[in-house]
């Protein structure tokens, strides 16, 4: 008799330590105060919040969408935000309208200083790119250190090899794909539909950047034209 209240003391003190455990953690996070992480950085009809640098590239709304265009298009032109940002999860959805122009999305980005305030855009770029190569979601830097991950050269011929690979099973060549990038400290990711495509550390404390606006890339060219919906943020 003693023995089996002993047994049932024993398992109301285990249950009554995990209940106090478990509320002396945070509150579950509401659907209000994880809403207020979350903004929409494109309101679907305008271009509020964005403004033109760069090169000659056209930026206008259509059918809920930001589309990129132009022809014999000087310079690389990026849309970018009025506001910069530091740390978050960024997704949005893209497509080509045609294969004739490579682009991308800056993130953590800045301009170089110059007299008429159109300085040249740099930093991290999400790559959107419109070949078989298939680098959509590889990232690169855009006026300083070329291309992080997949490298190019000797040693990292394998790792692009698979990378190619990767995209072009994954990318939708006729319709939309879902990037997301993620950026904590100098932790950098992206995913493309659902699949890892960057896990990348910036060491490199000389050109780490940790704050910057957001654009929407143009590329120099002949002829271009894409589109950007549905561009969330959420910050952490």
């Amino acid at each position: 008799m003693n023995s089996t209240k002993s047994i049932f003391t024993l398992i109301f003190l285990c249950l009554s330590f995990s209940l106090s455990a478990c509320n002396d953690g945070k509150a579950p996070e509401s659907k209000e105060e994880a809403s207020k992480k979350t903004t929409q950085l494109f309101n679907g009809k305008d271009l509020t919040g964005w403004k033109k640098v760069g090169g000659t590239g056209q930026y206008k709304v259509e059918d809920g969408c930001i589309v990129g265009f132009g022809e014999n298009i000087k310079g690389n032109t990026f849309l970018r935000t009025e506001k910069t940002y530091t740390d978050y999860e960024l997704t949005f959805e893209f497509k080509f309208d045609h294969l004739k122009g490579n682009s991308g999305v800056m993130f953590r980005a800045a301009q170089k200083p110059s007299e008429d305030g159109n300085g040249r855009v740099f930093g991290y770029q999400c790559e959107g790119d419109n070949t078989k190569r298939g680098w959509t979601a590889g990232l690169y830097d855009e006026a300083r250190r070329g291309w992080l991950f997949p490298t190019k050269g000797k040693d990292g011929a394998e790792l692009a090899k698979k990378f190619t690979e990767q995209g072009n099973k994954i990318f939708k060549w006729e319709g939309w794909n879902t990037i997301t990038i993620r950026c904590e400290g100098n932790h950098i990711q992206t995913w493309l539909n659902g699949e890892k495509r960057v896990d990348f550390i910036d060491k490199d404390k000389k050109n780490d950047t940790r704050e910057g606006f957001f654009g929407l890339q143009v590329h120099g060219g002949k002829s271009f034209q894409a589109r950007w919906k549905n561009i969330v943020l959420k910050q952490l």
